[in-house]
């Protein structure tokens, strides 16, 4: 049901969010440990972790690129600036130097004809895989080697996490969700206090840590320090739907830290307890927050063996698209020309496109797909945490353009999202650009078209 006309809205807007943010962000800058080990340990370090993380996957891609340059029509980075350094292929190198000299069939030859890694080669290599790679997956696509050049960008953070090499801003959310199991301060208190919240000023409830649900629901930092509306559309939806459903205070929190920073040790212990509290309730369905990269720390952690678990993974935009098929979602229109933005990580790396274009259509919504769209759809510039990241101001900017003139060719006035992370990319692009587009959140669009069932309808669902 949405909310009366007559309740006043006391959370921020997402303009003012992004705000609050930004503040944030400029503080995490300041509370980034420092390194703790010399160079040599550092370089060594680093090595050795690429060494364990590379098997058989890795050493073919490593050995299969022909230098065809298909990989750069695909990266906006690249395309937004022309800069050779940022095409895919280009990222690659030092990981390949390291393979070559260490485990490749030739590394007699090649420590002959190669000069050892230093500090400087890694820090250098810090922009190439953090600032300016999204881990989208596009290059991935046209590659006609089928090289994983997100998959290897992703074990080279995980070297420069041992080398101590971490952006500052998400090295301070990291020593942060690692030592206190928070994400800005975020905390289980935090949660049962916007829950409260909720409750009390919206008449909307949260159940909380019910001994058995079938359905189990993660929230978010955003939602719990910033900004509670993705929660209390979430709790609109989910009772509208009338299904059995909880938020478990001691695995609710949807960011994983641990998979953007390349830390596959914090990556499992932020899994972990969302799979033993699904697993203690009973749960059959887990339902992920609006957060992009959360999506692939629990779909396809390497820690976890999926087919095992008792319970069915989704994002948030994909159980609300099963809803609709059913017929489950009653909607009333979405007056306007919208067009919709794939999320990378639930998109392309993902496969669900249908699921939100039956949201959107169950809202009768006036959708205009963007000129790449689904698989082809282009990233929005801020995803694998790089919204965080100040130094990547440039390359940010200038690769959500792409993205702002294929919207203005849809003439659409809304864009609609299901990722937290791009939403804070495009509010903070419409912004600097002055942008006339509405950014607006699928499941908070559904929330606000909830038309409440018939009586009966309603004691059938419950009967």
């Amino acid at each position: 049901m949405s909310t009366p006309a007559t309740i006043t809205p006391i959370f921020p807007t997402f303009e003012q969010v992004c705000q609050g943010f930004g503040s944030q962000i400029g503080m995490l800058r300041e509370m980034a440990p420092k390194p703790t080990h010399s160079a040599e340990v550092r370089v060594a370090r680093a090595i050795d972790t690429l060494i364990a993380e590379t098997n058989a996957d890795e050493a073919v891609w490593l050995e299969s690129c022909i230098h065809c340059g298909q990989c750069t029509t695909a990266c906006h980075f690249f395309q937004a600036t022309g800069e050779t350094k940022y095409a895919p292929m280009r990222k690659m190198e030092l990981y390949r130097r390291i393979y070559q000299r260490e485990i490749g069939p030739f590394r007699w030859w090649y420590q002959l004809i190669t000069s050892p890694i230093k500090l400087q080669d890694l820090e250098d290599l810090q922009e190439l895989v953090y600032d300016s790679c999204s881990e989208c997956g596009r290059c991935t696509m046209v590659c006609p080697m089928g090289i994983d050049t997100a998959s290897l960008v992703h074990h080279l953070r995980s070297a420069l996490v041992a080398a101590e090499l971490v952006p500052p801003e998400l090295s301070a959310l990291r020593e942060e969700q690692r030592h206190r199991g928070t994400v800005f301060g975020a905390s289980s208190d935090t949660l049962l206090q916007m829950v409260k919240t909720i409750s009390e000023h919206y008449g909307v409830a949260i159940p909380v840590d019910k001994a058995s649900a079938e359905v189990m629901v993660l929230s978010s930092a955003v939602d719990l320090v910033a900004n509670g509306n993705g929660l209390l559309a979430t709790a609109k939806v989910m009772n509208h739907l009338g299904v059995d459903w909880t938020v478990c205070t001691d695995g609710f929190e949807s960011a994983n830290f641990g998979l953007l920073s390349g830390d596959m040790t914090l990556w499992r212990q932020q899994v972990e307890p969302i799979v033993a509290a699904a697993q203690r309730i009973g749960a059959k369905t887990l339902v992920i927050a609006e957060c992009g990269h959360a999506y692939p720390a629990l779909r396809w952690n390497p820690m976890l063996k999926s087919e095992d678990l008792p319970f069915d993974m989704v994002f948030m935009s994909e159980y609300m698209g099963r809803m609709a098929k059913e017929g489950r979602l009653r909607l009333s229109p979405l007056k306007g020309k919208i067009t919709f933005h794939d999320p990378c990580k639930t998109g392309r790396r993902g496969g669900a496109f249908d699921e939100p274009r039956a949201v959107l259509k169950a809202m009768d919504a006036d959708l205009v797909e963007l000129p790449a769209n689904r698989e082809y759809n282009w990233c929005c510039g801020g995803g694998a945490g790089i919204f965080l990241l100040e130094r990547a101001t440039r390359l940010r900017d200038e690769s959500f353009k792409i993205k702002l003139n294929q919207v203005n060719a849809t003439g659409a006035s809304m864009v609609v999202v299901s990722c937290a992370s791009c939403r804070l990319n495009f509010e903070v692009g419409r912004v600097k650009n002055h942008w006339d587009k509405e950014v607006a959140s699928l499941v908070e669009l559904v929330a606000d078209h909830l038309i409440e069932p018939p009586a009966a309808a309603t004691a059938g669902a419950h009967a």
